[in-house]
């Protein structure tokens, strides 16, 4: 059988955090990060590997899924100085 890809998540919010552990219970590696780190706690303590920014999630993972809201946010996480698109593969 193939080995799983890594997901990366950013947005630990209501639907962020449940569709993170829906991951992890399906056996994919995940790393995680939310702006808010005590989100992220459970997650950790349930195997989810930790980023210290979405640009750090980018580089660790194969796929990265970003569940952020609001436009001036999303365009920070993904463009921003530590955004995704600088740790893109």
């Amino acid at each position: 059988m193939p080995e799983k890809k890594r997901v990366g998540f950013i947005g630990l919010g209501l639907m962020g955090s449940r569709m993170s552990m829906n991951l992890l219970k399906a056996g994919f590696p995940l790393t995680v990060w939310n702006r808010t780190r005590e989100k992220m706690k459970p997650l950790l303590e349930a195997g989810a590997e930790g980023a210290d920014s979405p640009r750090e999630v980018a580089e660790l993972s194969d796929v990265v899924i970003d569940i952020v809201t609001e436009s001036p946010d999303v365009e920070k996480v993904l463009l921003g100085p530590e955004g995704v698109i600088h740790g893109a593969r």
